[in-house]
Order: C-alpha cells, then structure tokens, then sequence
C-alpha cells in the first residue's frame, strides 16, 4: 500500500494546535452554544430550566456536565422543524434519518453549516490519504440520508473529482471502477463486502483495481474486517464516524499514517464518555456511551447528544484532538442473552477467524421454550460448500463464540450469497422473542 500520511504543512494550524488552544477555544465556542439554543429552542430553554441552569453557568469544559441530555425521542417528539435554531427559511438543506423505529429525526443546515460539514469532510478525506485531483467513488445514499451528500460536498472541498453512484447495482459498481478507475470508495464496510463478492463473480482481482483507499463509515466493523478489505484490495481501509443528528459523516476520522482510532474535531464537536445507566461523565480511557455537544451549529445545535455509541477517549497521535476507538457497538443494539451481554461485532471477529466462512451473517434471537436461543446465518466460502466443510466451519465457529464470547450458540452455513446484503446499513439482528 502507498504511503499516503500527509504533510505537516498541509494540515490546518488546529489539527496539530496544543490541548490549552483547543481547550480555550472549545470554551468560547461552546459558551455561545449554549447561549444559542437556549435563546432560540423552546425545548432547550424548557430543559435548562427544569434542570436549574442557564448558559451564563458555563465557566470551565467541566461544568458541561451540569446540562441535561438529549436524546433522540427528544428530536421525535418536535418533528418536523421543532428543534430549529432559525427560521426554517434560513434552512438551505434538510436532512432525515429513515425512521425506521418512529417518526424520522430531522435536521436542518444554514449555508454557514453547510459550508462547514464540507469542510470537516474534506479534513476527512484528506486525512484518509486522499488528495487534490483524486477521483471519489461515492457509494454512499444520496438523498434524505447524510452519507452520500456529505462525502459528495466533502470531497469537492478538497478539489476532488466525484463519481456520485449512491448504493446499490453492485455489478455497475464494479464496471464503473474498473472503467473510471477512481483512488478512493467511499461505502458502508458491510457494502463493500459485496462489492469484493462481485469482483470475484466476475473472476477480477480486487488488488488490480485502481482503488488506494477505503473510508467506511455508518455501521460499526472491526479490525479484522479492516484487514480482510485491506489485504483483498491492496488499498487503505480507514473508519469515518458520524451521524445526523450531530451533522453527519466527518464528525471524526481516522489518520492512514495510524489507523489507532478516529480523531474527533474537536474544534467544532465537544465529546464527553458516560456511563450509560447513570449518565455519569467517565475519564478518559473508559469504555462507555459517547455524547456530544456541537460548538459551532447554527441550524440544529445539539447539547449533549447521547449517541448510544460505545467506546472510549484516548489522547492524540497523528493530531492534537482526542481519539475516540473504533465503536464496538450500540448500547441499544447490545444482546443480552441469559445474562451475557452480547454485541454483534463480538460475532463477527469470531466469524472472521473461520478461514471457510464469508464475512456476512445476520444474528437471529428466539424463545422457542423459556430460554433465549442464538443462531447465527453465515455463508460458506466458495470451495467449502460440501456438507463435511460446513458442519466443521460450524462447528468452528461456535466453538470460538463459547470460547471468548461465553455463549452457546446455533450456526447455520448457507449457500454462498444467501444471507441477505444491503447497499446501506446491514441488518444484524432478527430478534423473534415474544415482546411481552
């Protein structure tokens, strides 16, 4: 793989600017924060004031602490434009999230807001390894969802060419690589699977494309998925995070110099770690839910958003602000099965070590008497679909579940390409339990 880390001169003065810089200015930018939503959201001035603070409290980053949460069903129970800052004619773009769970959430962006989503988009890429000149596959959605706009925009900042093919049609996708030739993809982790699937459908070498880097964003996915795209592409597999409610794609991102977690910038998103049961702040170095706070927001402020995120703070590497590590799942997607906390990335780390197994699966939960069951759907690779191979790749599996997770599972090996694929978020969890 080509040495893409970029030049210190190439960074912005705040990416390697010392902790006393940011932290001063984290404070003035988030005194006029909470000033903002609190003169121009009722439901922020509302929660304050139950809660027994004002904006003029804010002092030091410690006494954020003091602020209520949000939560999504905050952002639900104003929809559509409840949560808004300025006039909705002052909104140049909205964005919704699919509301698969409830009502959508949505948010919305002055020019001011847009402006800066692209330009933290194009910090991103760049700290990725992409380059001025570069070609940008964008496979992320286009439309209401943020991914496909985000890295679009962001990717133009940086004086990129964009190639905007949004999801789906996985054997266009990889005619359109082959044919356009672009440096960087920019897709879901479990998308991109299908994509290496169509490769090798069509008897191509995925390490002869064109492709040098990866960004994979909006789905959870572990290291061990990071070297299997790596090693069948021959290309950088870097993770990008973010969200709308928060703003988007390229709230943080990793270095390719690195790859040790993804640097939040910290210049315009305030991250803090809680407990998840008693909302406690936690140090860094502690594993908990990830909250931010936006600093610069004009549209759609945002005050300790809880995420539902788990992972943790750790210092700087290749730049100043913080780390967060890779997230190694949902507090609300956590399986607790007969009193196990089980999360999916947990199964699929185990799944990546059957050498006989593909990486897709999808995680099913029953009841059938009065004990909880797990099986897990996976596919056999090409070459071991014979009965013998999968009972042993079951049984392998299992095997390593029992072993380092601690739970009894049943697996299932398909067919290749018989679990079901996504060209957005994959659908991990079937859970058919009696709800009552």
């Amino acid at each position: 793989m080509l040495d893409l880390a970029p030049k210190k001169e190439e960074l912005e003065r705040i990416e390697i600017a010392s902790r006393d810089e940011i932290q001063a200015l984290q404070v003035r930018r988030l005194r006029w924060s909470l000033n903002h939503a609190y003169e121009n959201v009722e439901h922020y001035r509302k929660t304050f004031d139950a809660a027994g603070v004002h904006p003029d409290d804010f002092h030091a980053l410690e006494d954020l602490a003091k602020f209520p949460f949000t939560v999504k069903q905050d952002l639900r129970d104003h929809y559509p434009f409840g949560m808004f800052a300025v006039p909705r004619e002052k909104v140049v773009r909205v964005h919704a999230s699919s509301g698969t769970t409830g009502k959508p959430t949505v948010v919305g962006y002055t020019q001011n807001d847009i402006d800066t989503w692209s330009r933290l988009m194009a910090r991103s890429i760049r700290a990725s390894g992409g380059r001025r000149g570069m070609a940008v596959h964008v496979s992320y959605g286009y439309g209401l969802f943020t991914g496909g706009l985000g890295a679009h925009y962001g990717a133009e900042a940086l004086g990129c060419t964009v190639i905007p093919v949004s999801g789906g049609m996985t054997e266009r996708q990889v005619q359109l690589i082959t044919d356009f030739k672009p440096d960087i993809i920019m897709v879901t982790p479990s998308y991109m699977l299908s994509v290496l699937d169509e490769f090798r459908a069509q008897q191509m070498d995925p390490r002869g494309s064109s492709l040098k880097v990866g960004i994979f964003g909006a789905e959870p996915w572990t290291n061990s998925m990071r070297a299997e795209i790596e090693e069948a592409f021959d290309m950088h597999a870097v993770d990008i995070y973010g969200l709308s409610e928060v703003m988007g794609p390229g709230v943080a991102n990793e270095c390719v110099e690195t790859k040790d977690g993804l640097h939040v910038w910290e210049d315009h998103f305030y991250p803090e770690i809680i407990d998840p049961v008693t909302g406690e702040v936690l140090p860094d170095g502690e594993v908990g839910e990830l909250v931010f706070t936006s600093l610069t927001k004009e549209a759609f402020p945002v005050i300790r958003y809880r995420t539902r995120d788990l992972t943790r703070l750790l210092p700087g590497t290749a730049r100043s602000m913080r780390r967060m590590e890779k997230v190694t799942g949902r507090s609300d997607d956590m399986i607790i099965l007969r009193g196990v906390n089980v999360f999916p990335s947990q199964i699929e780390e185990q799944l990546l070590r059957c050498d006989g197994l593909a990486p897709h699966y999808q995680i099913e939960l029953s009841r059938p008497d009065r004990l909880d069951e797990m099986k897990v759907y996976v596919e056999a690779r090409p070459g071991h679909t014979e009965a013998a191979a999968r009972m042993a790749q079951a049984k392998l599996l299992a095997h390593h579940v029992k072993s380092v997770v601690g739970v009894t599972i049943r697996v299932d090996v398909a067919d290749p390409g018989s679990v079901e694929r996504s060209a957005g978020k994959a659908k991990r969890i079937v859970d058919l339990r009696p709800k009552d």
